[in-house]
Order: structure tokens, then sequence, then C-alpha cells
């Protein structure tokens, strides 16, 4: 079974093309500037580029007929969960909560529907980021509203990231059970304390029990939680009611400050990219110098609150593009928490790949797990199919 996976953004194309009995990636590739005068003016064109790379004599594909389905890391849509095989009902499911998730589902929808035109033999398979968190508890996925808010709207915290958190709490069992097997004799604690810090443009922390998620930095939308690149993260909602007053804005036009013109780049006021941040604040520019520390402070609360409500830690784990390649963010993260059990070594500071970077004395290990996310959304896929082939029986 072969399974191709898209990843999609505003205005970009990625694939992945996965042999599913082998767990190899066949190929790979990207497009970008979609339909701002890059190569392709849609995601129809881009995904018929993507099919005619893919498909042919010599190439990963000999013929379509191998391609058993399209999947798509998918955002929100309302109750609908899981994997999911797209269809009118998922999309429309899907463009109800765009107000929600801006960023995400008008590209995501667009190009589920392009992928049903161009290739109409090949199913789509959707794996909603919600899916990771459906065992959190109820006290801590429901808000301090009126009840009915969430009986009858659906008003709760949800949560993001699912794919990126759920291979690091795989990874996370895995080092543990090599760590156990390293260490003859040891006691072997009843359950796996983890803390996963995905951190990127967009960033979350997912509280992780064995594996099992029960809390989540996101709440309804991906635009709460920790600050992001131009989204403002947590702010009390009596802030934006009183500033919406203050300039007469409406609820579009203050989405619109919150989703592009909030988070790190509005307190900056210059880039969200923590990367122009660092050199901006090297070179003395307090206000890059003050997001830096905000989303620094805000990591820390996440976990501080984390570790309390898992009764310790066992095992802290930086994903994403910062938390992969963004060695002073980490450090920053983790310095003074010596007491805690975490201690850093010096000469990992800039580790990149998997890699522990945690001291040999350090209680809790440190680790960095780049993320895997096309491969859980490619396996998501492969088992929806299975089962629905078992079920329709010979």
């Amino acid at each position: 079974m072969k399974i191709l996976v898209a990843n999609i953004g505003s205005t970009s194309f990625k694939y992945k093309l996965f042999d599913m009995q082998t767990c190899a990636a066949l190929a790979e590739g990207r497009t970008e500037r979609i339909g701002q005068g890059g190569p392709c003016p849609d995601y129809a064109s881009a995904i018929e580029a993507c099919i005619a790379g893919l498909v042919g004599q010599g190439k990963p594909l000999e013929s379509l007929d191998e391609l058993a389905a399209v999947g798509f890391k998918a955002v929100h849509a309302r109750q609908v969960t899981g994997a999911q095989v797209v269809d009118q009902a998922v999309l429309r499911a899907m463009e109800d909560y765009v107000f929600l998730a801006p960023a995400h589902n008008p590209p995501y929808i667009a190009a589920m529907r392009a992928l049903r035109e161009t290739v109409p033999s090949v199913p789509a398979v959707a794996l909603f980021e919600t899916a990771f968190f459906g065992r959190v508890p109820e006290q801590a996925y429901t808000y301090a509203c009126p009840y009915e808010w969430r009986e009858q709207h659906l008003v709760r915290r949800y949560g993001f990231h699912g794919a990126s958190h759920r291979w690091a709490a795989e990874v996370a069992q895995r080092l543990r059970c090599a760590g156990a097997a390293q260490a003859e004799g040891s006691p072997r604690r009843p359950t796996l304390r983890h803390i996963s810090c995905h951190l990127g443009g967009s960033s979350s922390i997912a509280a992780i029990r064995d594996g099992v998620a029960i809390d989540i930095s996101f709440g309804m939308s991906p635009q709460s939680g920790l600050p992001q690149t131009n989204r403002a993260g947590d702010i009390d909602v009596f802030a934006v009611l009183y500033m919406m007053k203050e300039k007469g804005l409406g609820p579009d036009q203050m989405a619109r400050v919150l989703a592009k013109e909030s988070g790190l780049a509005g307190v900056s006021g210059t880039s969200g990219d923590v990367r122009d941040l660092i050199e901006a604040s090297a070179a003395g520019n307090h206000r890059a110098t003050l997001a830096l520390d905000m989303f620094v402070y805000s990591i820390r609360h996440y976990i501080g609150a984390f570790m309390l409500e898992l009764g310790g830690l066992d095992i802290l784990t930086f994903s994403g593009g910062i938390g992969e390649r963004g060695g002073a963010i980490r450090a920053a993260v983790c310095n003074g928490l010596e007491e805690f059990g975490i201690r850093l070594d010096a000469r990992q500071a800039e580790a990149a790949g998997e890699a522990r970077i945690s001291s040999a004395d350090s209680r809790v290990q440190v680790w960095v797990i780049p993320a895997n996310e096309e491969w859980i959304v490619a396996r998501a896929a492969a088992e929806l199919l299975l089962r629905r082939r078992a079920t329709a029986g010979p």
C-alpha cells in the first residue's frame, strides 16, 4: 500500500510518498508561492505537478492505481475528528469552523476539493489534529462559561498539533524502553510523565501520561495558548472586548488583528521569526528581546502547570522548527530548573536530529525529537482503509 501525504500551507504544498509495507519514504517535494506568481496558480495545478512527478515509467509509482490514498493533516471540523474519508459532510464541517482556523481550514479545503477534481479515483483521508486529545479529562477541556455553550455550540478546548505530539509520545515510550533495557535491574516507573513542546511558527505544549494526552496549551482554536508568530495566543477576553469598543472593530476585524497582527511580530514590531528576533535582540532591540522573553516565559508557565498536573516529570521533548534547531530557546526554557531535575548538557546545546540534550546526571531526560507528522498521517490513513476493506468483506 502506498500513501501520499499532503502538508498544506496558506501558499505551499509539501508532499511525501510512503510505502506502508516497508515504512519507507519513496519521494518528497514541495511547491511554494501558490497563487502568488510561483509556478502553480492554484492547488489543482500543484497537485497535477506532484502526480506528474510521481507517476510514470522509472518513477516511484508506475501508475496511479498504486496510490491507495492521499492523506491530509487537517485541523478543525467541529465534532468530526480522527481519521476520516473526505466527503461533502467532512468539508462542510471544516467550512463551519473557518472562523476558528482561518489560516488552516481554507487552504486545506481548497486542496481537498482540488484533489477530488484532479484525481477523483484516489480517496482523500483527513487525520484531524484534535484526535490525539480525545482522552483529555472533562475538567481540563471545559471552559468556565455558561454550560449551554458547550452543549449547544461545542465551546470547549480541543487541542491541535496532534500528529506531532503523538509522534513525540511514541518516541518517548521507545526511549524509555531502550533506557530500561540498558539499566538492568533498575526500577521502572509505573507511568511515563512526558511534556511535549512543539515549537515553531505555531507552537503548543502537551502533557502526556503513558502516551495519552491529558492536557494541551491550545484551546478551542489554534489562535490560543502560547504566543505564535503572528497570533496572539492567550489573552484576557475582556481586553479584546475593550479594544473592540475603543476602536469600533467588529468580530471579523478583531479576528484579523489577533490572527495576523499579534503574537511575536505584534510585540516586536518587526518579525515573528525567532531567528530574526534573536538577531535583533543581540543588536539591542528591546522589543525583540521582550518578544523572546515573553515566548520563553509562556513555555515555562505551561511546563510548570503540566508538571504539577502530571505529578512530576520523566521526559521533556522539543519538536518543530524552533524546538529542533533553536538551541538558545531550549536553553532559556530549561535555565534554572535544576531543582526540578532538569539539567542540560552544554556540549549538546546545538544538537539537531534525534538527540538527548540533558546531562548524564539529569533526573529528567530532555530530548530533541524531530517531528514526523507525515508518517502519523500515512499510518492513520492506511489503518482506516484496511478497516473499511475488512468491513466491506469479500
